[in-house]
């Protein structure tokens, strides 16, 4: 393999280059290139007989983006049948945890911008932004930062973060569609049953011709959902989620550089290019403190104290517990929201971009803070674990790797 898709498959440089890609894009917003940035990704891009008329800053979200889902959903189908999640013994410690990651910060996000709502403030619709996990940023901590760590721990924060993905596409499903059109919204889930079908067609002499046709029937199916008024990275979701298990791994393996050096780059560029507010601090939207405290603070609250409720609780047979201040870590890398939470800000205050580009810069901040937080405990806990003598050196292997030459016992 060549030096640079391996660099792009690492659990490091993506999560700096993502990083990089947030500050030049809040750089940019906040100096006299802006108006001209701003005018290009303001533009609109119609696809001529389809009714699809998107900016530049919405076919990334929307579109290109669908890729980054689309690989999302392919580790979550490994997981869910044979990695960390595939049965309920295995989840169930990861789970508990995972529902207080979700629940604290919400409630916390809640009292703070629930506070303003008699004043006439709309920030209560942000609450689904300080649930996610950003699986990229998690794992490049802790890559950096947590060698010795055990490997109980990687594959509980990988299960816990896949958890957190799989709420926070529940809920752009659920709370940001509109004017949903039933009729194209069926036809988008037969391009995706053909699609599943096709997926199983992989390998035989006709490989190339399958392979095309998936891909234009997968633009079809993100067509298909972009119009039916769901969000189109539902599409991503549901085309990975189908695909035959024997092809999901080469696939995910193919598009994994192309996913950590562009797709999310351009997002998290796209995304973070928002105009600091020239406002006192008392000014700023609740939106904006809910999210940065919800995010380091609340999720290092709840997935530690439910994961300790979890530990006490679990089945027996099922993996060792994972010591108290390793849940602290955990919990801190949890508050590594990025990618997912700037697009479901996004969603909430769409029609409020006053609001949305504060909530954009609560994201930010509040990532950033648990990420540092995340650090410190990191390294402290992987000290910990040296000094023990029982340190683990595989923290930046690629769990999904091997499947990419895996032949299911079925042939399926």
């Amino acid at each position: 393999m060549s030096r640079s898709p391996r660099l792009l498959r690492s659990a490091q440089f993506p999560a700096i280059l993502l990083l990089a890609a947030a500050g030049l894009g809040l750089l940019l917003a906040n100096l006299p290139s802006h108006d001209a940035l701003a005018g290009v990704l303001g533009a609109h891009l119609a696809v001529p007989g389809t009714g699809l008329d998107l900016s530049v800053a919405h076919w990334v979200s929307d579109g290109v983006l669908a890729v980054f889902f689309f690989v999302v959903a392919l580790e979550l189908q490994y997981e869910l049948t044979r990695g960390e999640l595939n049965s309920v013994r295995a989840a169930v410690q990861p789970a508990i945890a995972a529902v207080g990651g979700i629940l604290v910060p919400i409630a916390i996000y809640l009292l703070i911008a629930g506070a303003a709502a008699g004043q006439g403030s709309g920030a209560v619709t942000g609450w689904p932004i300080p649930t996610a996990t950003d699986i990229a940023f998690a794992l490049g901590v802790l890559a950096v930062f947590g060698r010795g760590l055990p490997s109980a721990v990687r594959a509980f924060l990988l299960a816990l973060a896949i958890l957190d993905d799989i709420v926070g596409i529940v809920f752009i499903a659920v709370l940001f569609a509109h004017g949903l059109n039933v009729l194209l919204l069926l036809l988008g889930l037969v391009a995706v049953a053909v699609f599943a079908v096709l997926s199983r067609l992989l390998g035989g002499r006709r490989t190339p011709v399958v392979a095309v046709l998936m891909v234009i029937v997968g633009v079809v199916a993100w067509g298909l959902f972009a119009a039916s008024g769901v969000h189109a990275t539902i599409a991503g979701v549901m085309l990975g989620l189908v695909m035959a298990p024997r092809t999901a791994g080469p696939t995910r393996h193919a598009l994994e550089p192309w996913v950590n050096g562009l797709v999310l780059p351009l997002f998290a560029f796209v995304a973070a290019f928002v105009v600091i507010p020239q406002v006192p601090l008392g000014a700023l939207s609740p939106a904006f403190f809910g999210i940065l405290v919800a995010l380091p603070v609340g999720k290092l609250v709840g997935i530690s104290a439910f994961g300790l409720v979890a530990q006490r609780i679990r089945p027996a047979g099922t993996a060792p517990a994972i010591r108290f201040p390793d849940l602290l870590a955990a919990g801190a890398l949890g508050g590594i929201g990025f990618t997912v939470s700037l697009l479901l800000a996004n969603l909430a205050f769409a029609a409020d971009p006053g609001v949305r580009d504060q909530a954009i810069l609560g994201v930010l901040l509040g990532s950033v803070i648990a990420l540092l937080l995340a650090a410190a405990l990191v390294s402290w806990r992987a000290r910990a674990h040296r000094a023990a003598g029982d340190a683990e050196e595989d923290l930046d292997d690629d769990p999904f790797e091997d499947e990419t030459d895996e032949e299911p016992p079925d042939g399926r």
